[in-house]
């Protein structure tokens, strides 16, 4: 997956927007204000955090060792920071985006997640 392929991908969510709030090289994909995917798109190795079920982000840290890992300068238990080097299939990249987005959109207000339903 490329930089781009990367941004398109967070992007092509209801609402999802990217932000520069800490620098302009780091991208923060948002959706309704709230964070669910950061990352420096022209880094080498390219790297994405992503929220994550706790669960899940202990069980793909021990299936994948090297390339998914506790989320850098975030809270380790809930984000992970995945390298997007094409090591992980781009469909499980794809798969870990959207449901960092999902977590994000779950934990919104009701009435906010009404909102994102709508077309």
């Amino acid at each position: 997956m490329t930089p781009d392929q990367l941004r398109a991908c967070c992007l092509s969510f209801n609402a999802a927007v990217e932000d520069f709030p800490f620098n302009p090289d780091t991208s923060v994909f948002k959706v309704l204000g709230k964070v669910f995917a950061l990352s420096h798109l022209g880094g080498r190795p390219l790297t994405v955090n992503l929220k994550c079920d706790p669960e899940d982000a202990v069980r793909l840290r021990e299936e994948y060792p090297g390339l998914i890992v506790p989320g850098w300068h975030m809270n380790k238990r809930h984000w992970n920071t995945v390298t997007v080097d094409g090591s992980l299939p781009g469909r499980l990249v794809r798969e870990l985006v959207e449901d960092s987005y999902d977590l994000v959109v779950a934990g919104l207000p009701r009435a906010e997640r009404l909102r994102l339903d709508r077309p």
